[in-house]
């Protein structure tokens, strides 16, 4: 059985120590002024990725509880893939909505609805508690979807294509689609950030600024490649976002030098960084996107208007 994100990222903190996930930002080296000035979008351009053979236990997409989520297949440049979404809350108005990438396997999709402990809460059920409309995307080789894993290359179409998915919905606001992530998914998400700027506003926790660090399950690329580590790492390419992004970890325990790392190095104002004192990779996530979800429902101008700060996020894990 594939295992649960939480699960995934234990096992990432086994094989690689806490001591060495904490110091991943130290590995990548500043990016020069010509990196700085190139957007992700334009260095990816006719890049052939060389993934050598890798073997994945495919996995069903489990059905989810009707009322919570519909099981969809949306279509992306692989072929037709899973993804959960909230379904027509029939009520005739346009709701904003949010795609979410879980952390772990990010390729794969599992169990989001079931109850989880505020202290790790990776469903993000504050969004459609709140009435926002989620999407689960699978990606390129996860569950039994067409394709092979690329390890954040090839997977950022696939969420660009889910957010096309979603802006067709008839009780989505197209306008109103924003995208987060956890972890590996907060990795992910800012790549898509670095890429397009079709999404409102981007919200990523813990993501790590070079992917080097990661285990090959999550990396099946050549790493002794540099543009291939290049292409998959958001920490050199900061300054083509164009989007409002919030960069979020807990001071505790998790990915905090990375995040660090990237602020030293992000001269765009578009993105901000927030560590957030007395919370951890896992603990930040529940108060946070409870406030973030009251925050997008109010964000309803013709421009976006989200926007949080360092008191604000730091309150919430005062004792």
């Amino acid at each position: 059985m594939k295992r649960t994100p939480y699960f995934a990222l234990m096992g990432l903190l086994a094989l690689l120590g806490s001591d060495r996930l904490e110091k991943l930002a130290a590995k990548s080296p500043e990016p020069d002024a010509a990196e700085k000035t190139a957007s992700l979008a334009e260095a990816r351009k006719g890049f052939q990725t060389k993934l050598p053979p890798l073997a994945v236990e495919k996995e069903p997409v489990p059905k989810p509880p009707p009322k919570v989520f519909r099981l969809v297949k949306y279509d992306a440049p692989v072929g037709k893939l899973a993804a959960f979404l909230t379904p027509d809350p029939a009520d005739g108005k346009k709701h904003p909505a949010i795609i979410w990438i879980t952390g772990g396997d990010c390729n794969s999709i599992d169990d989001v609805w079931s109850k989880a402990p505020p202290s790790n809460d990776q469903t993000a059920r504050a969004y459609r508690e709140a009435g926002i409309v989620m999407m689960f995307p699978s990606l390129r080789g996860g569950n039994d979807n067409p394709g092979v894993r690329e390890g954040y290359l090839g997977e950022v179409d696939d969420v660009i294509a889910a957010a096309e998915y979603l802006s067709k919905q008839s009780y989505v606001d197209p306008a109103r689609i924003y995208l987060g992530g956890h972890s590996t998914g907060g990795t992910m998400v800012l790549l898509v950030a670095e890429c397009t700027d079709r999404f409102r506003a981007v919200i990523s926790f813990g993501p790590v600024d070079d992917v080097t660090g990661y285990p090959p399950q999550y990396t099946p690329f050549d790493r002794s490649i540099p543009k291939e580590v290049e292409l998959r790492s958001p920490g050199k390419w900061l300054a083509g976002i164009k989007s409002p992004v919030f960069v979020i970890e807990g001071t505790r325990q998790g990915n905090l030098e990375s995040l660090q790392t990237m602020a030293r190095a992000s001269t765009n104002a578009k993105v901000q960084f927030f560590p957030v004192e007395g919370a951890t990779h896992f603990t930040v996530l529940a108060p946070v996107n409870k406030l973030l979800a009251q925050k997008i429902l109010k964000d309803d101008g013709a421009a976006c208007n989200l926007s949080v700060t360092k008191d604000e996020l730091n309150k919430l894990f005062r004792k």
